[in-house]
Formats: C-alpha cells, structure tokens, sequence
C-alpha cells in the first residue's frame, strides 16, 4: 500500500490503515450458507404455485442441512408447517397475507415512502443500483418486492448486495409484527432474515410502532416518476393493499458474466 500524503488529516491516515487491516466479517463458508439462506427465503416468500409446493420436499432438506443457526431455527419452523399444508390452502393463506393486507406487503419502498412521488424515485434508484452491481431483473416484479430484494442480495454478497436490506430494515420489522399479530407461519421467515441483521435500535423500533399506528406517507398521484424504468408490470401499478393476481413470475437475476459465481440453492 502506498504511503498517505502527509496532506491527509491523521484520524483520516488511521482509520484508512484500520480499515484495511480490518477482516472479513465472514468466512467464505458462511457467506455461503448466508447466501442460501437468503435464496431460501427468497423463493419461499413467492406465491406457493404448482412448481414450489412441488418442490417442498427439496426445499425443506436445503433448509435443514443449514448449519445449526437461529435463521435455520427459524427457516425449519417454516418448512415443517409449509410442507404438511394442502396446496390451495396456502394460495389462499399467501393472498390474505400478501395481497390483502397493507401492513404486510412484501414492497419495501412503500414502508418508507407510501404512495408518494418519492416511491417512485427510490424504485428508480433502486433498479440502478442493481444495474450498477451488473444484475438484471427479469420477471414481471418491481425491484423492491421483497423477494427480488432478497435474491439480489444472495447473488452481490453481504456488503452491496445486502445494503437495500439494511436500508428497509423498519419495513421489514412491521412485515414481521404483523405476520406475527396475524399468527401466521411467514412470520418464521422474517424472523429468519432479522436474525441476519443488526440488532434494532431504540430509533428503529420507535418509527416501527409509529408507522404501525399511522401509515406510511399518502399522496394520490401514483407511480408516475417511475414510469419507463424498465421494471413495472403490464399495466396499472396495484398499490399495496389492493387484491392482484396470484400469477406472479419469480424473480430471475442475471449474473453480468459466465465466470459469476453464487451459490447453489434450490430455484
């Protein structure tokens, strides 16, 4: 490493120094079982159509071949009530708790945003930070359906990949409280995904219990900013809370190059 010029303040020299000594947080082996939790919870928080409740089976053993963890705790709670379940039942449990509900949909820039111009602009920015780390969207979802956001952050790793996580934190404690008000087994998979987050602070819990009690922001104009972004589906935008079709694509990222590598998990 080069010297710093002696023009650079010295807290400035030392925390650059600590930084570089600094190490991983992760061991490359549990930033591959993080990645397969994250892509777990991705594909079990899509709609239960005929290929995943197909799939049960492969996806419960992923899920317990995980290391011993609170998120495999928890990802093991969800499978064992998920599998045993008629699948009709869970299309109709998925929409009553997904597509009906405003506290628990599963698009994060609505927490922070609600149906305000600035939505709009965050999906904008979202989409480009995808773009920016080499991903492409595929499927017919916005870029912060819960899912997409999930699976972007299995592919690009703990530190980009994560950050919009990190970024909608708030949004995903009262998905959670309201899965869990609701009694209702996804709230095992939010669980799982908290536990791979820092822990809330005071400020993070208080804005929860706000937003639970008023909403996020409301403002009639739609989704227009957003519009031509490249990510919307055919037609209107269906604001959260508002029934929509059950027939939804999964979200398929592209990696930006055949030598990118992630880590194997069930699709």
């Amino acid at each position: 490493m080069s010297p710093l010029p002696d023009t650079v303040p010295a807290i400035v020299r030392a925390r650059l120094r600590a930084a570089v000594r600094r190490p991983s947080r992760f061991t490359p082996e549990e930033i591959a079982d993080r990645a397969l939790v994250l892509r777990l919870l991705s594909l079990l928080l899509q709609y239960p159509d005929a290929e995943l409740t197909a799939a049960r089976p492969a996806v419960a053993a992923a899920g317990r071949a995980l290391p011993p963890s609170p998120a495999a705790t928890e990802l093991s709670a969800f499978t064992d009530w998920f599998t045993g379940q008629e699948p009709q039942a869970l299309e109709r449990h998925y929409v009553e708790m997904f597509d009906l509900r405003r506290k628990s949909s599963l698009y994060l820039t609505y927490y922070l945003h609600g149906d305000t111009r600035r939505r709009g602009v965050a999906l904008l920015t979202l989409a480009r930070s995808y773009r920016a780390a080499g991903w492409q969207v595929g499927g017919s979802e916005l870029p912060d359906h819960l899912p997409v956001v999930l699976e972007f952050a299995a592919l690009a790793g703990p530190g980009a990949g994560e950050a919009p996580l990190r970024r909608h934190r708030r949004g995903l404690e009262l998905i959670h409280r309201a899965l869990a008000d609701a009694g209702s087994p996804y709230r095992h998979l939010l669980a799982a995904l908290l536990t791979l987050m820092p822990p809330a602070t005071e400020a993070d819990l208080a804005a929860v219990a706000e937003l639970a009690a008023e909403g996020p922001p409301d403002e009639d104009v739609g989704l227009d900013p957003y519009a031509g972004g490249g990510f919307a589906p055919p037609g209107a935008f269906v604001p959260p809370g508002a029934s929509v079709p059950p027939e939804q694509a999964p979200p398929a990222l592209v990696p930006p190059s055949p030598s990118a590598s992630s880590p194997n998990g069930p699709r």
